[in-house]
């Protein structure tokens, strides 16, 4: 009785590109979600790797600016802060802030820093500068624990708009990650984009209310004020944690229609250049 030679058969997979100009390709980033734990889970450890207050930057970070602009803007500029203590008034609009700035920084230079990744394997591209965003999260949730031991020192009543931080934070999430796509792309082809980066997060900071209230913008100018996302992201977290009276819906809802446009158009862009991520990096 002779045996028969076992046959092996090797699975191919066909990659091939979207069809269209627009196509998300949900079956596939589901079936990759475990590569987007890994990887934020790997930001996460380089991040806090060989250094030797691990953590604690999250905290000391935003204090520090904290205590900067508490004397600049809050006692020698005097900046009216509604009634509320200027540290308080001051880090509860960094912590949004804080994450939207350091996810930028981190997903403008996310498919560069991982060539070796993008030239050799296949897997969701966005899946780099999201995680970029996402390793940020631990960095918010320290400082937020922070926040909330200021305003028990400081006598701040807790309220259940403290609920719609939830949605809030979705939407500096969004807002980052369109922004993310934007520059993370563009940065492959155009290598100085990391250079402009750092510039372009310095004048889009004091361009939101976060040293200041967003109520000095005259009315004529709130609708182009809210134009920029981060304006409706900062005085909604001003708005549910600390109780500022002041009207932010209008605000809000134009830095929302902001993002949905923003980030439709980075979709767009991302996947467009996307086919020629490996030939470019």
């Amino acid at each position: 009785m002779t045996k028969e030679p076992i046959k092996q058969f090797e699975s191919e997979t066909i990659v091939e590109p979207p069809g269209s100009w627009f196509h998300l390709r949900l079956g596939e980033l589901w079936e990759f979600r475990e590569l987007l734990y890994f990887l934020v889970w790997r930001d996460v450890k380089v991040r806090y790797k060989q250094t030797v207050l691990g953590a604690s930057w999250a905290v000391i970070q935003p204090l520090m600016t904290m205590v900067v602009f508490s004397v600049i803007f809050g006692k020698l500029g005097n900046l009216p802060s509604e009634g509320i203590p200027y540290p308080v008034f001051t880090f509860s609009a960094l912590l949004p802030w804080q994450l939207f700035s350091r996810s930028l920084a981190d997903a403008s230079t996310s498919l560069v820093g991982n060539q070796n990744m993008v030239t050799k394997i296949y897997f969701p591209r966005i899946f780099l500068p999201a995680s970029s965003i996402f390793s940020g999260l631990l960095d918010f949730a320290i400082a937020f624990v922070v926040l909330m031991v200021m305003m028990v020192i400081y006598g701040i009543p807790f309220t259940w708009n403290i609920l719609l931080v939830i949605p809030l934070l979705l939407l500096c999430i969004v807002t980052s990650l369109a922004v993310g796509l934007w520059l993370s792309a563009l940065n492959v082809r155009y290598r100085d984009i990391k250079y402009i980066t750092p510039f372009l997060l310095q004048f889009w900071m004091y361009a939101t209310p976060v040293a200041y209230s967003a109520t000095l913008i005259p009315e004529e100018w709130r609708f182009l004020y809210g134009l920029n996302p981060m304006t409706g992201v900062v005085e909604g977290f001003r708005w549910a944690l600390l109780g500022q009276q002041a009207e932010i819906s209008s605000l809000l809802g134009v830095s929302i229609a902001a993002v949905v446009v923003l980030f439709i158009t980075s979709l767009f862009y991302f996947q467009r250049m996307e086919l020629t991520f490996a030939d470019v990096v």
